[in-house]
């Protein structure tokens, strides 16, 4: 079955139907990693926006029950140059058809992506629809162009209620911006006692918990759309170690007069290297976001500057000069992707223990 996916500046491209029958808007972004679509689609940071996968086949080892960074995934749609109708893993559970199909999220196949990733890096992101060809493409497109997107996103996404995640070592409170269920792995391999707050919980309720160190995890959006965070992160920075992933890391920054920015097309995929600004040392990182932090709005009596993206510059990880606190823009969580990043966790323990000899 035929199926369009059309773009805000009036680009049709025609393909084949996969996934639910669906007709979705949403802004198209592109994501360059080789693997991990599962981890992908079902990463919260995609909330309201439609994929697309520039790596030409996907879906050729199916979907498992390790890989989810969530358990309903918010994407609105899935474009691909071509979907694996079979799926050959020893893991595999489902096939990415069948998974879409559960998840009511529509899929298009047979799109030139390559041309269409160019666009993206030409233009920036943009509006696009998924729909059935038999609409009428004049009123598609005009609601498509009528369409404004939310910007509430990280109150779509995160727990409504708190809830714990037990273990038997350090007591971390983990704001849900969006997180990934990888977060709570890494913390929960570090036999960390965990407790999920939402997005909008305040200072006094945090530190209430008394916790040995607070986790800002990912999330979609625009961070300047959670003002109540960067109220949170004011009060209790110098009280609690802070580590920031993601939205997290923009947060913190905006926290501290720093500004941030809407990138053209973002960085999303598992090739991006980071440069330590003390040592020089590259890590090849995951990443996924749409904003990024101004560097000349940077106060570097407050903030100092421990990465940057070697391609394009950006900041990739801040940290406070007076308080244990710091943040990193990409994932060290390594799913999917490298894990050059992970000893950021091991870094965040090794702070909370120190506050608490200090203490």
């Amino acid at each position: 079955m035929k199926r369009l996916l059309i773009l805000e500046d009036g680009t049709v491209f025609e393909g084949e139907a996969f996934g639910a029958e669906a007709n979705v808007f949403g802004e198209i972004v592109f994501t360059t990693s080789m693997t991990g679509y599962q981890e992908t689609i079902t990463d919260q940071s995609f909330n309201g926006q439609i994929i697309t996968f520039t790596y030409p086949m996907v879906g050729n080892y199916g979907v498992n029950r390790d890989d989810y960074e969530s358990i309903s995934p918010t994407c609105k749609g899935v474009v691909v140059k071509e979907h694996a109708r079979l799926a050959s893993n020893w893991r595999n559970q489902m096939t990415l058809d069948e998974f879409l199909k559960r998840k009511n999220i529509p899929g298009i196949a047979g799109i030139d992506t390559r041309a269409l990733t160019k666009k993206l890096r030409n233009h920036g992101t943009m509006k696009a629809s998924i729909i059935e060809p038999g609409d009428k493409f004049e009123h598609a497109f005009d609601q498509l162009k009528a369409t404004v997107l939310p910007t509430n996103q990280v109150a779509q996404v995160s727990t409504s209620t708190p809830y714990p995640s037990p273990g038997i070592g350090r007591n971390v409170v983990v704001i849900d911006f969006g997180l990934k269920h990888s977060i709570l792995r890494e913390l929960s391999r570090r036999e960390c006692n965990l407790t999920v707050m939402p997005y909008d919980t305040d200072a006094q309720t945090i530190l209430d918990l008394q916790p040995d160190g607070v986790m800002l995890t990912n999330g979609p959006g625009d961070p300047k759309d959670v003002p109540e965070a960067i109220e949170m992160i004011r009060q209790i920075q110098g009280k609690v170690p802070i580590f920031g992933i993601c939205l997290g890391h923009q947060l913190f920054a905006l926290a501290n007069g720093a500004d941030t920015y809407k990138m053209r097309f973002g960085h999303r995929g598992l090739n991006h290297p980071v440069r330590e600004v003390a040592t020089g040392k590259i890590d090849f990182t995951s990443q996924n976001h749409g904003f990024a932090v101004n560097p000349k709005t940077i106060d570097p009596e407050k903030l100092l500057v421990t990465h940057v993206e070697v391609n394009d510059g950006t900041v990739e990880g801040i940290r406070h000069r007076d308080y244990p606190a710091f943040s990193v823009q990409y994932h060290p969580d390594a799913a999917p992707g490298p894990h050059d990043g992970i000893h950021l966790f091991d870094e965040f323990m090794e702070m909370m223990d120190a506050g608490k000899e200090q203490a």
